[in-house]
């Protein structure tokens, strides 16, 4: 049985940040690639099956995203990330019995990273063999990936861009961020009202670069 999880705010304001670091021009307009988003993330053919196409990128992103929150976690711990929160939301976590906890951002990553990756190496789930069906709640499992896999990101920039910038990573957390953001409105998996608390930092990273911007970076 999987969990069964919901995220809602609490009702009440998370403390600020005096500014979003992320939305600096300095910062948003670092980027390891340049190429079409849109183009990348398309359905390549017909002659491709959707789910197929879902559950290759879903797992792609799961691996990626789990990599980026690897590069902070040593920052992320229960006392820094006493909740797991991105701008004025607090996420919590309701287990297989519907308990609503409310757990430190480490906590509630893990728990995160821990479902998906049952779910992806699931045969019954996501089948890697020819000619296995995918289960009908297929589209309904990868939204609700993409929800979570959504939060671990806006709580990287929210709680942890100093981190990241400090490391010289902006470019790869832009670039996957924007990627992701790009795919999940193609398909539909990730609900406005859930993903519009980084509306600011989605519609300047999804724009493309004016050419004479374009910001090669070669990260250690």
């Amino acid at each position: 049985m999987f969990w069964k999880s919901k995220t809602k705010p609490n009702g009440k304001k998370v403390p600020a940040e005096e500014k979003k670091h992320y939305m600096e021009p300095e910062y948003t307009k670092v980027r390891v690639m340049d190429f079409d988003l849109k183009d990348l993330v398309a359905l390549p053919t017909k002659e491709i099956d959707l789910n197929e196409w879902l559950a290759s990128n879903t797992t792609t992103f799961f691996n990626l995203i789990n990599l980026q929150y690897s590069t902070i976690s040593e920052f992320c711990t229960g006392d820094t990330c006493q909740a797991m929160t991105a701008c004025n939301t607090i996420y919590y976590w309701y287990d297989e019995r519907g308990k609503k906890t409310k757990c430190t951002a480490p906590q509630y990553v893990d728990l995160v990273m821990t479902f998906v990756q049952k779910l992806v190496t699931d045969e019954d789930i996501f089948p890697t063999k020819y000619g296995k069906d995918f289960p009908n709640s297929f589209e309904s499992l990868v939204k609700k990936v993409c929800r979570y896999l959504f939060h671990v990101l806006a709580h990287i920039y929210w709680a942890h861009f100093k981190e990241t910038v400090a490391l010289e990573l902006q470019g790869h957390l832009n670039t996957l961020y924007a990627h992701f953001i790009v795919f999940v409105r193609e398909f539909n998996l990730v609900e406005p009202k859930e993903t519009c608390i980084m509306d600011d930092l989605s519609e300047v990273l999804c724009a493309p670069l004016p050419p004479h911007t374009h910001n090669h970076v070669t990260e250690r």
